[in-house]
């Protein structure tokens, strides 16, 4: 992958992730954290709605169902640590339902999964 093709998927990456932020505020979230970092993983968009926290994983691709294909069990393992993190870091949700989303984009308005995979126990 030449550094070009990287800017160029680190810039679609960037206005797909825009694109589900303004999704999920128009369906009534709030944006806790975009892009959030750990040493075990990163989620791209933290999300409260009510007593819901979603962690949301966006997947840009020139359609739908390739965007769906991208999501995979191992990138889900590392979103599952971040968010545990971000929870003992963040104590006051302690007590929201947590949920893993995934937020599709290919094209103009964003497809929204909820509930798409579940933390191992």
């Amino acid at each position: 992958m030449t550094i070009e093709t990287r800017r160029q998927a680190h810039r679609l990456g960037h206005a797909a992730e825009w694109r589900a932020v303004w999704r999920l505020r128009i369906a009534g979230y709030s944006i806790l954290a975009r892009r959030y970092k750990t040493k075990l993983g990163e989620i791209d968009i933290v999300a409260r709605r009510g007593g819901v926290l979603a962690f949301v994983e966006v997947k840009a691709r020139g359609d739908f169902e390739t965007a769906g294909f991208a999501l995979y069990g191992r990138q889900f393992g590392r979103v599952a640590a971040a968010a545990s993190l971000f929870v003992a870091r963040h104590p006051h949700y302690a007590a929201h339902s947590l949920r893993f989303d995934a937020m599709l984009v290919a094209g103009l308005w964003p497809r929204h999964l909820p509930d798409v995979w579940r933390a191992p126990e």
